[in-house]
């Protein structure tokens, strides 16, 4: 048998909570009509006692209006001289006022409850004292339903975010290790095949290709490894940030998106406009240069089997911001995935991760306080906006 979950269990006794609040709020409405119409029979009592000049009448309608006072359940004592009980109506529990232990039990009652509803009346005459209705006395338990009810609404929704959180760092830790995995198959699956050709003797080798010509493919698949490897080393932890010109990041990924295009995305044009004049800005030459070939890929992915034109646009707005627009000829960001484009997990690819903007997003707002968004998106294309602090002098260094 599974056991149920804290978070069922606390939602079902809050839903129960607020039924029994609902369904008991409605009787105090019903208890104070009562009381209303209550308060109406003995006004009309006394006005037909005062109407009326027969003192018999007028006695039969006091007596009318003490059954109706007795009748609204109201507990009521009369005491007399030294204390003694002469009658009482409505008690919350049974005694008998004939023997000394029932006038001691009403006693102790009054004594009770004379410090929240003193008595009433002329000591020597007699005193009448009153407690508080049945209505009264379960309106008390209404304000610690209340706080039950506020409490428990706060740990379900503590568990809830508890486990939205969960189910988002497992998502993301999954994406992320997938990602690593297709990061790391690229370079290593290059090397097992030079190794393959260094196992052929050198007449069989495609091209006669010799040892310094394979040496230095290897060397380049193990400077990828290493660029890979430093990516996600430096992802997980607090990272130096310094005086950095954006066009030396724009021009490591225009380098390496180049060689790959034709593979990649046959058809496609990259254009990169920087101004000489754009200031650099606070951040990690690996990190941004990461994020940027991943928003990139993303507009490669998204002009895949139809070509068209990549544009990434540099320029500086007011005194502390530098822009960087990527803009594509696309058909736009998939309605589906819109406001979820930047969650781990999420991609339009039958083959994707759906790590890559998540990582360019954790890259640029939580490393480099900057911001990434979609500009605008639609039939004639996407445009994303990446925004970065400006390094305005060497004290930036951190």
């Amino acid at each position: 048998m599974v056991r149920p979950r804290w978070s069922l269990i606390l939602a079902l006794a809050f839903l129960a909570i607020l039924g029994w609040y609902l369904v008991y709020t409605e009787q105090i409405v019903r208890t104070f009509r009562a009381d209303v119409s209550t308060l109406t029979r003995m006004f009309a009592e006394v006005q037909a006692g005062l109407a009326d000049p027969d003192p018999g009448q007028s006695n039969a309608a006091l007596g009318r209006l003490q059954d109706i006072i007795i009748e609204s359940g109201v507990p009521l004592v009369l005491s007399g001289e030294g204390d003694t009980i002469l009658s009482a109506r409505n008690l919350p529990f049974e005694a008998d006022l004939a023997t000394p232990r029932g006038q001691e039990q009403v006693q102790r009652y009054i004594a009770r409850i004379a410090s929240r509803n003193p008595p009433v009346g002329d000591p020597q005459s007699g005193r009448i004292h009153y407690g508080d209705p049945p209505d009264l006395q379960r309106l008390r338990w209404i304000p610690w339903f209340q706080v039950a009810g506020l409490f428990l609404t706060f740990l379900v929704g503590v568990l809830v975010v508890r486990a939205q959180r969960r189910a988002e760092a497992d998502r993301a830790w999954t994406s992320m290790a997938r990602e690593l995995a297709h990061q790391l198959g690229t370079p290593i699956s290059s090397l097992q095949g030079w190794l393959e050709l260094l196992r052929l003797p050198r007449g069989e080798r495609p091209g006669g290709m010799e040892g310094p010509a394979i040496a230095e493919e290897i060397g380049e698949d193990v400077d990828r490894l290493e660029r890979v490897s430093r990516r996600f080393e430096l992802i997980g932890r607090e990272t130096p940030l310094h005086p950095l010109p954006l066009d030396r990041v724009t021009t490591a990924v225009e380098r390496y998106l180049r060689a790959r295009m034709p593979r990649l995305g046959p058809g496609v044009s990259l254009e990169v406009e920087m101004p000489p004049d754009l200031p650099p800005v606070r951040g990690s030459e690996v990190l941004l240069t990461w994020a940027l070939e991943n928003i990139v890929k993303n507009a490669l992915d998204a002009l895949a089997g139809m070509g068209g034109e990549i544009r990434i646009r540099g320029f500086h707005q007011g005194p502390d911001w530098v822009i960087l627009e990527i803009e594509d000829t696309g058909p736009g960001v998939d309605p589906a995935v819109r406001d979820r484009l930047f969650e781990p997990g999420v991609t339009t690819k039958s083959g994707g991760w759906g790590v890559g903007l998540a990582l360019a997003l954790r890259i640029v707002e939580r490393v480099h306080r900057g911001h990434l968004r979609v500009a605008r998106t639609g039939p004639e294309g996407t445009v994303f906006e990446l925004r970065l602090p400006v390094a305005h002098d060497a004290a930036d260094d951190t």
